[in-house]
């Protein structure tokens, strides 16, 4: 089994706390409006939203993919952390065990904050990841940050 760590961070003019309500205890309302090009819905298969809970998101047909499984493992509602795994993700579970993900958002400067993501991909058996494939990764994610963030500066009243 093989391990890649890859860590990456945002800043933003969004405070934590909006950012984290936003883009973890309300992305399932929140980014099917913002970003309904790509994903088509995220639903709460089991729980509550709370850690132990599994989420799926499905994506439209404009994706190379059609849905993911995620299971929050870790939520921090005081310290704005979360940690989850995609626990099942069409096409990929042949060759990854799983993928997990730790996001801190931490104050920065007056009104904003960094948004910080370790991802974790486990192979399964010696099979490596690509690098291009890390790296659109992490152009998504940061591409949802971003269009959150854009969203919060436009609605600044918005997860107070």
């Amino acid at each position: 089994m093989g391990v890649v760590k890859i860590s990456q961070s945002f800043k933003t003019k969004v405070t934590p706390g909006r950012m984290f309500r936003a883009l973890i205890l309300d992305s399932h309302n929140l980014c099917p409006k913002l970003m309904f090009s790509s994903i088509k819905s995220i639903d709460l298969v089991e729980g509550n939203g709370e850690a132990g809970s599994i989420k799926q998101m499905n994506f439209t047909e404009a994706s190379p993919l059609k849905y993911v499984k995620l299971r929050i493992d870790e939520l921090d509602k005081e310290k704005f952390t979360c940690k989850y795994t995609f626990i099942e993700v069409e096409g990929l579970m042949e060759t990854i065990e799983s993928i997990s993900y730790d996001v801190k958002f931490e104050p920065y400067g007056y009104t904003g904050c960094v948004c910080k993501m370790t991802s974790e991909y486990k192979t399964k058996l010696d099979v490596e990841i690509k690098e291009e494939d890390i790296e659109h990764g992490k152009d998504r994610a940061i591409g949802m940050y971003e269009v959150v963030e854009a969203y919060l500066l436009a609605h600044p009243h918005a997860y107070e």
